[in-house]
């Protein structure tokens, strides 16, 4: 799409901002007696793109909320630009929000739909619809400000959602599982433009998602949410490559669980030495990346395992094979090499640091 012009009382349509610098300093909360969140820290910076992921239960929608203003946290501060808006409501906090449900109001067309938070904000009839057109031309629907939600497909509906929660220019953007409800394609497509959006604004942004490719494609930094705590927060690369838990090890990525033996730097798999990312000792559980397995020959110290199916992916190949010992690993490998069902086949592992689970 090519770059729009700036109009004199959009910024939405003008230089990117530099952002709204978000923390969390020890957020606290529990419903009755269950508590979701335990003391989350997270500094977040001007114009960066977060997303919280985790399994469903883990606390990112919670803490979103709290971020919000839609619930009130039992303890720690919310700080937006340095102020302290813990106690400020919603409407007060300057914040746009797009949810899993677009939300739109059946009644309204795509140009009134997207205005709502402007007139609401007594913003003149006039100025409003400018700058909804606006905000429409920034998401690609300009040429649809006449339809009404119901003759708009699912991706456009949320992109509608997306131009309102912008049009109102807020300092931070909230997106709750905004892509789940969409197909594959589309998807991929407005995950993409999102990113693209929030680029072109320079918005600080805040999105949760169960779907960690959907992070590892947008995010600037992702903090990986577990039973109401922060395992790891850190670039993508870093994330998937040098994990700092088992728990992120294994959501983040695909990785094979087999048993091995640590000592101190290093654990022992079927009797290579492989580096730690941290130290332990004792039996310890390994995740193996399958890009990091590979098919060995005679010469390599290596374990002899059955081929269970093969499944071509276009640019490589995902293998998974059974050890003797009766794990199921997965190796990934050039498409040109197509092993059958129950080939016998000899696997080793490049020795690149590991993340470990200590066996109880």
């Amino acid at each position: 799409m090519t770059a729009l012009p700036a109009t004199a009382d959009n910024v939405l349509l003008a230089e990117a901002g530099e952002g709204t610098r978000v923390q969390f300093q020890g957020i606290e909360k529990s419903y009755g007696a269950n508590r979701v969140l335990h003391g989350v820290d997270l500094d977040i910076a001007p114009g960066e793109f977060v997303s919280l992921l985790g399994p469903s239960g883990c606390g990112k929608t919670t803490a979103l909320r709290v971020l919000a203003g839609l619930e009130n946290a039992d303890g720690g501060v919310v700080l937006l630009g340095g102020k302290d808006v813990s106690r400020i409501p919603t409407n007060k906090r300057d914040i746009g929000m797009v949810f899993q449900s677009y939300s739109l109001f059946p009644h309204l067309g795509v140009a009134d739909n997207t205005a709502f938070g402007l007139r609401r904000r007594g913003v003149g009839k006039a100025a409003a619809g400018r700058r909804a057109l606006d905000a429409l031309a920034l998401v690609g629907l300009e040429g649809l400000a006449d339809r009404f939600p119901h003759q708009l497909s699912g991706g456009q509906q949320q992109r509608v959602a997306l131009a309102r929660a912008l049009v109102t220019e807020p300092r931070v953007l909230l997106l709750d599982e905004p892509l789940s409800a969409l197909d594959a394609k589309v998807r991929v497509q407005l995950r993409d433009e999102i990113r693209r959006i929030q680029l072109r604004l320079g918005i600080t942004t805040v999105f949760v998602t169960h779907d960690q490719e959907e992070a590892l494609a947008v995010s600037d930094r992702i903090a990986v949410m577990d039973a109401g705590r922060i395992d790891q927060i850190d670039t993508p690369e870093e994330l998937y490559l040098r994990p700092a838990t088992a728990h992120v090890a294994a959501f983040v990525g695909l990785s094979s669980v087999v048993p091995g033996d640590a000592v101190g730097d290093h654990v022992m798999v079927w009797g290579q030495r492989l580096p730690l990312r941290s130290p332990a000792d004792g039996p310890v559980d390994v995740y193996l990346r399958p890009e990091n397995v590979f098919f060995a020959s005679e010469a390599d110290a290596a374990t002899e395992a059955l081929v269970q199916e093969s499944t071509f992916l276009g640019s490589v190949r995902r293998t998974l094979v059974r050890t003797e010992s009766g794990e199921l690993v997965r190796v990934q490998h050039s498409p040109r090499f197509h092993p059958a069902f129950g080939d016998r086949v000899r696997i080793a592992v490049t020795p690149e640091p590991v993340a470990v689970r200590t066996r109880g």
